[in-house]
């Protein structure tokens, strides 16, 4: 819990105990339904919590941004978001059944009023919204076909409406279609323990095949 404050020393009271409830919320659901490798219980706060809010270090959302997570299994990225972002909605979804219901309990034990659990595919969700997340549950070039229905062309944030994507290792082959439009930030940069060397937060804006908008470049570089 410590760790988290010490990259967001600013959080509310309110935002610190929904932080400090989690490890053992999914403790105990792990016991039930397993949402995380055992082993990946005592890093928790390190593995999934942390690691979902390096998305904060790229796009601070406005209020009233609407955020979808793609396959959130166990509700990663979505929750520590939707904590982190209290004025922004989040929408989590998930093809399997019990996860959903894992991520439905968690929201209401939380008592977290901008965030929704729902069970379905993504090829099934024709909402729109301004971002959406995902944390490598898919090839890359597959999940931005799939998910670019689903983001609007009206961009309210300092960065055009697309996809985020928390990635682990070398990818250099899944996005090399998108030379021009790609950015990818070092999460090392934002965190200093070594389990975030190879991981990575990569944000492409994404043009709304509906809309007839050209997709917004940006220089393709590591940060």
């Amino acid at each position: 819990m410590e760790l988290i404050s010490k990259y967001f020393p600013n959080l509310s009271s309110e935002q610190l105990h929904c932080f400090d409830k989690l490890a053992s919320l999914y403790r105990n659901w792990n016991t039930i339904v397993k949402i995380l490798p055992r082993k990946e219980i005592d890093t928790f706060y390190e593995e999934h919590v942390l690691h979902s809010l390096a998305i904060a270090k790229v796009v601070n959302f406005k209020r009233g941004s609407q955020i979808l997570d793609v396959g959130t299994g166990g509700g990663f990225p979505g929750i520590p978001l939707a904590i982190l972002f209290p004025s922004c909605q989040f929408t989590l979804i998930d093809s399997m059944q019990k996860r959903i219901q894992v991520v439905k309990s968690v929201i209401k034990t939380l008592e977290l009023k901008n965030a929704i659990a729902v069970h379905i595919k993504i090829e099934d969700d024709f909402d729109q919204y301004d971002f959406v997340v995902s944390r490598a549950v898919a090839a890359f070039p597959t999940l931005v076909t799939m998910v670019s229905k689903n983001i609007s062309c009206n961009s309210k944030n300092s960065h055009p409406n697309g996809l985020i994507y928390l990635k682990a290792g070398s990818f250099e082959d899944e996005i090399a279609d998108f030379k021009n439009t790609i950015a990818v930030f070092e999460i090392s940069r934002f965190f200093n323990e070594p389990s975030f060397q190879s991981k990575k937060v990569v944000y492409l804006p994404v043009k709304n095949q509906y809309s007839g908008n050209e997709q917004v470049s940006v220089q393709n570089h590591y940060f």
